[in-house]
Parts: structure tokens; sequence; C-alpha cells
């Protein structure tokens, strides 16, 4: 007994000896640790500290150093203790002293974090997290989080047995990242928590939890709103908030490092196909980040869809589709300077995706079927058609005049049909065959994004629409062999020219007994409109007559053209438009009963019921009696067909000629002068007949050359006959073939046919039709003569030295002016 009360006594005089800020804490630590912490002690403790900060450094050491004894121990009443007491005197102290404090701090908070169970890991989280909230005076420029984020990111990825545990831990990691953002955002000296290495740790992680719970929603079915609790509890809601968070922090410099851990993410865990994730991640970043830098979110989606061209069609058309999402969102407000860059991109990812498609037909198996490259085109149609539609979007969101350089960039990317195929030999025609029928893609696929972003283009005058430098390249595929190109072609020039809607009302080639019923909006038309019509009508009456006379319409196009007709007499015609509009109907009509073209009956009749359908139109739109009781009492006549709007559906009734004689059944030119004359028109050039006349551009774009015909016999040829039966099937020239192709009886008679109608038409024909002919004329001839003097005539030498290469080095040999000789002409 002496010898215990000894010991006790040695015990109590040491304590006494011991600093006074070990001693409190000591004293706020229980025998039984299910008892808590002494809250007397520890407010003693705290009163201590606000009173002496100069002792908190101290106290954290102390601190921590029981808690890692503690942790050591496993024993977790002390340890939760001690965090308790942390976060007390981490809340009351708010002095500069306290950067000392917060290092043991974050120290005990590591250790609770490095341990495995998740007990303390939560805890360790929920202390960060109190400390992350607080307002810190001056910044700490030493401290770095670099461990917290990584095991913060980890704790994102438990893989826990207990599915209740992993939950609870992921939460605590989502909560300690949102810490980390928080703290260290804020501070614009300190960045490193957007360095790469951060970035390529917390979005991952953030974006794991959010699509692990997407999967979860998507087996279980349509979740139900969640109450404030369950966000609380749900790991995804919870990372979809911090991304939220963190991209709202982003700002210029860091933008791109935030952005594109989610490309590495998406591509790792292949979510481009499908892509429902994907776009949603999109729409949180674009409704995210503040409004002046979605340009550069869409910029890294434009790269990283040149990155990953290769790839699968299915995830280049899921990339494509994020992008429309982005330029949905980015549209209203600013997209800044990518406009060109967009477009240019998309075209090009248009072209390649049709040249990966010809090369799948190349190298199908002919007379087989390849299901693996029939999936593939499909695939490729996908691309095509999300490409098409993210063109028409974003340029519909443009302002006019950037739409207008959009529609000229795209027309500028339309490929020439056939050009490049005439320097090709023989062997290689099989190849040209595939390579035209890849350009006659391309060509649709440009016009369709053409046509979507023309859609809804209102120009106040058609010059500024249809301007010259656009016009004659548009017009070009509209004369080519393919029904296809010239009904897009008809199509954009239908979204330009209907300036007050009224296109919807003209579909379809039919009798419209009272015109007024369709309520026609229009207006007066203005002085640049009748100069674009004295420029550019006889070009566009062209095309129309010209179209109409294809061998391979087809109904739509009909239709089409008859829009065409009915749109210019609305928005553009004046009375000397309406009579050169008529004089087009009435040739139309005549080739139809004449057939020069041997076209089938179906296109005559065709050709007969868009003349019938547009003469009932115009006739009540300039409302002249007399013109529209001819055109009525044409059309319902009881043995007349050919103007029934049935014609196209019912081939079985078209008649089986078309007879000249019959005069009763067409619409006569001297009828129609005779009734627009007593109304005040100018009639003299009705008697005039409309005759086109042919450029060289026209027959270039009309038919293919001749090689490509060749390449399809030598095709068919190879295919079906032997190399050895293959005989040349080409006519003999004889004396008698000679003699009868230099035959001259009859010529005089056709020249003096010929200069009549020269002459007819010099006197009746309109100037602006006759000055659209001479000029064509001097053109091609100034074209001819430019030929030849490239050819003939050399540059002469020059002062400054004529450029010569000897020994492959390009030397320049001056000329005295004196020693110069010049033409007699250049001198006086």
């Amino acid at each position: 007994m002496p010898q215990a009360e000894g010991t006790v006594r040695v015990c109590c005089c040491c304590s006494a000896l011991r600093p006074r800020y070990k001693r409190l804490v000591d004293n706020i630590f229980p025998e039984d640790p299910k008892d808590g912490l002494v809250k007397a002690d520890m407010e003693k403790l705290t009163f201590y500290a606000v009173s002496a900060p100069e002792k908190l450094d101290r106290i954290g050491s102390y601190l921590a150093e029981r808690l890692s004894r503690d942790v050591v121990r496993h024993r977790s009443g002390y340890v939760l203790i001690a965090m308790e007491a942390l976060d007390q005197l981490l809340m009351a102290c708010h002095s500069q002293s306290i950067k000392p404090f917060v290092e043991s701090f974050l120290h005990m908070v590591a250790k609770l974090l490095e341990s495995g169970e998740p007990k303390l890991q939560v805890l360790g989280t929920n202390s960060f997290v109190k400390f992350a909230n607080i307002e810190e005076d001056t910044p700490s420029y030493h401290r770095r989080y670099d461990f917290f984020v990584s095991r913060f990111s980890a704790m994102c990825h438990s893989c826990h047995s207990d599915p209740e545990i992993r939950t609870e831990i992921r939460i605590a990691g989502i909560r300690g990242i949102q810490g980390v953002v928080r703290k260290t955002v804020n501070d614009e000296l300190r960045a490193t928590i957007w360095e790469p290495q951060h970035m390529d740790k917390i979005v991952p992680s953030l974006l794991f939890n959010m699509q692990k719970i997407e999967e979860v929603d998507s087996r279980i079915g349509p979740p139900s709103s969640p109450s404030a609790t369950d966000k609380e509890e749900n790991p995804a809601v919870l990372a979809e908030n911090c991304f939220r968070e963190l991209l709202g922090r982003a700002t210029f410099g860091n933008m791109n490092n935030a952005v594109r851990p989610v490309f590495a993410h998406l591509d790792h865990h292949k979510l481009w196909d499908p892509n429902e994730f994907a776009v949603h991640c999109f729409k949180i970043i674009m409704y995210s980040i503040q409004a002046q830098y979605s340009h550069h979110v869409i910029q890294e989606i434009l790269g990283h869809l040149d990155a990953r061209k290769k790839d699968a069609p299915r995830v280049r058309a899921g990339i494509i589709q994020v992008l429309l999402e982005a330029v949905a969102i980015a549209a209203k407000g600013s997209i800044g300077p990518t406009v060109l860059e967009v477009f240019n991109t998309l075209l090009k990812h248009l072209r390649l995706s049709v040249e990966f498609e010809a090369n799948d037909l190349q190298g199908g198996s002919v007379g087989s079927v390849n299901l693996n490259t029939s999936s593939k085109d499909n695939d490729e149609k996908i691309v095509q058609n999300a490409i098409i539609q993210t063109i028409g979007f974003f340029g519909s969101n443009l302002p006019d005049y950037q739409r207008s350089e959009i529609m000229m960039f795209i027309m500028g990317k339309v490929p020439v049909f056939g050009t490049s195929t005439h320097t090709l030999d023989i062997s290689q025609l099989g190849y040209v065959l595939r390579l035209d029928l890849g350009t006659r893609r391309i060509q649709i696929m440009l016009l369709r994004s053409l046509l979507m972003v023309t859609s809804g283009y209102k120009a106040k005058t058609i010059v500024t629409a249809l301007p010259g430098s656009f016009l004659d390249p548009l017009l070009s595929p509209s004369l080519m062999e393919d029904y296809e190109l010239r009904q897009l072609v008809l199509e954009v020039m239908h979204n330009l020219m209907d300036r007050h809607d009224n296109r919807a009302k003209l579909r379809g080639i039919r009798i419209i007994p009272d015109v007024a019923d369709l309520k026609i909006k229009r207006e007066k038309i203005c002085r640049q409109d009748t100069s674009f019509m004295k420029k550019n009508g006889q070009q566009l009456y062209r095309h129309i007559y010209l179209g109409c006379k294809e061998e391979d319409n087809v109904q739509k196009n009909y239709e089409l053209l008859y829009t065409s007709l009915a749109l210019i007499t609305i928005e553009l015609a004046n009375e000397e438009v309406v009579i050169d509009l008529i004089r087009l109907a009435i040739a139309l009509q005549d080739s139809a009963i004449i057939n020069e073209d041997n076209l089938p009956m179906f296109h005559r009749c065709g050709i007969m019921a868009l003349v019938a359908a547009y003469l009932n139109f115009v006739s009540q739109m300039i409302a002249v009696p007399a013109f529209c009781q001819h055109v009525s009492k044409v059309m319902y006549l009881e043995n007349n067909l050919i103007v029934n709007d049935c014609c196209f559906d019912e081939l079985r009734r078209l008649p089986k000629s078309l007879e000249k004689h019959e005069k009763d059944l067409y619409f006569l030119t001297n009828k129609i002068a005779e009734s627009l004359g007593g109304s005040g028109y100018s009639v003299e050039r009705l008697s005039v007949p409309y005759v086109p006349q042919v450029t060289d551009e026209d027959r270039l774009s009309r038919r293919k050359s001749i090689v490509d015909t060749v390449s399809i016999q030598v095709d068919i040829l190879s295919n079906n006959v032997p190399s050895d039966d293959v005989v040349s099937n080409t006519e003999e020239i004889t004396f008698e073939a000679l003699k009868k192709a230099i035959d001259t009886s009859g010529m005089e008679e056709q020249e003096k046919e010929k200069r009549r109608l020269v002459i007819e038409k010099f006197q009746k024909a309109p100037f602006e039709e006759i000055a659209a002919q001479c000029e064509s004329k001097a053109n091609l001839l100034h074209d001819r003569l430019a030929q030849i003097l490239e050819l003939t005539i050399r540059p002469p030498p020059s002062p400054s030295g004529t450029l010569t290469i000897t020994s492959g080095h390009a030397q320049y040999q001056s000329v005295p002016v004196y020693e110069m000789k010049f033409p007699d002409l250049c001198v006086y």
C-alpha cells in the first residue's frame, strides 16, 4: 500500500509538470469512449485556444499524435472524439495562426482516408467538407491537395461487396471532390486543381457515378421525381451537381482541361453508341459553362470528330449527334468565330462518309449479297443524315449575312460531274464509273445540306438571295441527267424565292377552280427584283424548259417545275415577265406535241398537265376574263385527258397519241394574244416562239462524257461476254456513205428558212433575250481567243528581267529598254 500511494503521487506530480494544452486535450477524452466528448473540458480547451491562438499548432499536433495512435490500435471511439474536437476547434478559431493547425488537421484527415475502414473514411470526408466550407482570410500557396484528389477519386470507384457501404463510400468520395473544388477554384492565384493530372481523375470519377445510376434506372424503368433526402443519398444526382459546379467555375484558360477528360471517358467506356449518356453529359456542359465559352466546347467536339474519323460509322454518328445538341444550345447565345470551321469540318466528314460508302461498295463482291457491306452502308447513311441535320439546324440559326456566306461556301464544295474522267485510260474505266457514282452521292448530300441551310431564309430582295455568283453554280446541276439532283436544285430555288410562305399552297399539279381561295400573299414588285429578271430571267426560263424535257423525270420533277413557274409569277412577275412565262408555257406545249426528243407519253402528258395547271393559275392571278375563259374552255372538254391531274397516278388513262390537228385540245397563241391585248398587255412578243439558247455550260452539264458511257459498256461487256467474242460494231465507211454525208440537196432551202427565223427573231424577240444570246456568243469567242493567245503569244521581255531555268536553277536575264523590239502599232 505505501508503494502504490507513492506511485500515484509521482504520477500526479508528473501530470502537473505537463504543458497545459496537453492536460486540456487529455481531459476531453473520457475513460469510456462510449460516453463521448467531455463537453465541459472541451469548452475549456476552446477558450484556451481562442485566448492563446499561438498554441493552436501545438494543440493540433498533439491531437494528431493521439489520433494516429488510436487509429493504429483500432480504437474507433477515441478517433471519433478526436475528430469532433478538431472540428469544433476549426469552427471556433479564425485567426492567422490557424494555418499551422490546418496542416495538422489535414494530416489527421489523410490518416482516416488511408485507413481501410469505411466508417473512418466517411468520418474523414465529413471533416474535410466542413473545412472546405470555411472561408480563409488569406490563401495558403504552399498547401496542395493532390493526395485528397487521388483518394476521393478512388473512393468514387469503390467496389465494396456490400451495396449500402459501397454507395456510402462513393457518396463520400463525391462530396470530398466537391469540397476540393470549392476550396481551390475560388483562388485565382492557385490553379493547381485545373491541371490535367487532376482533371483526369476528377471528371471521370463524376461521370462514372452518373453513368452507373443511369444504367440502373434504365433497367428498373422511368424514375420518379426524387425528394431532397433521395438527392443526398443518390450518387448520380450528387455527382451531376458537382460536375455542374466544376464547369460553372471554369474560365477561358482552363475550359479545355475540364472538357477533354469527358471525351476520354466516353471513348474508354464506348458510350458513343448508343449516345444517350454522351448527349446528357454535353447538355450539362453547355448549360453549365459561361455562354461566351460555348465555342470552345464546339471546337473540342470538332477536334474529337477529326481524331475519330476512321472509327465505326455509328461512333461518328454519335459524336455528330452530340455536336448537334451542343450547337442547338450555343445557337441561342454566342457561337463565336467557329461558324465556318463547323461547316468546313462537317462537309469534310460528309465527303469522307460518302467515300467510305463507295469503297465498301467497291470492295463488295458482284452478284452476291454481302450483309456486312449492307449494314455498313446503312450506318454510313445514318452518319450522313446526322451531318445534314446538324448543318441545317446550325444554318437556320445564323443571321442572314452569315447564312448567305455559308450558302456560297457549300455551293463551292459541290463537285462537277465527270470532269476528272477524260484523262483516264481504258483499264481504269470500271473505277471511273464507281468514282462518278461517289461524286453523284456527294453532290446529293451537299445539295441536301444546302437545302437545309436555305430553309426559312427570307431576303428582302431576290438579288440578295440569288446573286449571280451563287445562281450560276446552283443552276448547273439542274440540267444534269439525274432527277434527284434536279429536284434538290429546284427545292433550294423555292426556299430562296418563296418570301411569303406560299409554296405549301402550290404543291402538286392540279387545276385550282378559284385561286383566290388559296389566299396568296404577295407584294408589289420592287425595282431590284425587276432588274434581276431582266438580267437572269432568260437563264431561269431556259433551265425550266430544258428541265421539263429530261427523259428521267418523275412526277415530283414536274410538280417542282410547276411550283417554280408559280413562285416566279407571285414574287417576280410584272407584265413583261408574265408574257415571257406564257411564251415559255406555249413552247412547252408545242414541244410535247411535236416531240422532237422522242419522249414517252407519260412525260409528254406530264408537260401538258403542267402547262394547263400553270396557265389556269396565271390567268386567275392576272385576272383577265377573256384569258380565263379560253383556259377554262380548253381544260374542261370531255375528251381532254391530258390536263387531268390524275394522269400521274392512272397511266392507263393516258391517250395513245397527241394529234397536232386537234386544236380544240390545246392552248392557242392567237387566242391568248387576243385576250391579253384587249386588257392592255403588249402581246407582240407572243407571236415569237420561245427558243432557248443552249450554251456550252448546258451541253457539258446535260450529257455524260464519252468516257462515262464507254465505262458502262466496258463493265457490262466484261461481266457478260467473253473477251474473244467482243466484236467491234462500227459502221463500215464506204464511198456511198461519204457521198450521202456531203449531199447538199435541200441545203439552200434550210439556209433561207434559217435566215427568215433570225430576221423575225431580231424584229420581234425581247431585247433581253437577244442581248443574252449575243453575250453568250461573245463570251464563247473571247474564251476561244484567250486560249489561242495563251498558246501562241509569249510574254515580251521585261526590263526587270525574264525568268529562265538552267541546270535546275532559276535565273533572271535583264533586257535594256533600248534593246526591246515593240510592235509597230505600239510606237508613235
